[in-house]
């Protein structure tokens, strides 16, 4: 009977720990690498990405992002930059996400993709997250260009 007591206590404290991070207020960090045949585009038959974000949560529940992603695709690299939204749908770290990024590639490709990304924040420590996330990128210049992914990130909430 301790033993449940103590997890019904524990799990309590867990997620009243998560719930402080997705208060009005906290800055976010996130480190986080994505492609490695873990995507699919019609264009590249292999990527690996590195990416970083910078977030603030100005609503509870709710965080504006600015992400900067470097990509090689098949002997090619790219940058992106763009803005970012994300909604915590629940307290355990559920999350929904949507953005845009101007992407570059040298091979003279320019292009603006509008995103849109689920994920979970699954909270290591008080502060350290580890982040999967299913993403999908869409091209209106270049349909090739489109594409899903899976992306594991690192997150820091402060």
């Amino acid at each position: 009977m301790k033993k449940k007591i103590f997890a019904l206590l524990a799990a309590m404290l867990m997620s009243a720990v998560s719930y402080a991070q997705f208060e009005e207020g906290k800055t976010y960090l996130n480190a986080s690498v994505s492609g490695l045949d873990l995507n699919y585009t019609k264009r590249d038959n292999w990527s690996a990405n590195l990416s970083g974000s910078v977030g603030y949560t100005f609503l509870d529940n709710w965080m504006v992002l600015a992400n900067l992603e470097y990509g090689y695709h098949d002997k090619e690299s790219s940058i992106s930059i763009g803005p970012a939204i994300r909604y915590y749908v629940v307290q355990n770290g559920l999350y929904l996400g949507a953005g845009t990024s101007y992407v570059h590639r040298p091979s003279s490709y320019n292009d603006f993709m509008p995103h849109v990304h689920v994920g979970y924040a699954y909270f290591v420590n008080g502060h350290l997250t580890i982040e999967p996330e299913l993403y999908y990128n869409q091209s209106f210049n270049n349909q090739d260009y489109s594409g899903i992914g899976v992306r594991v990130g690192l997150g820091f909430y402060f």
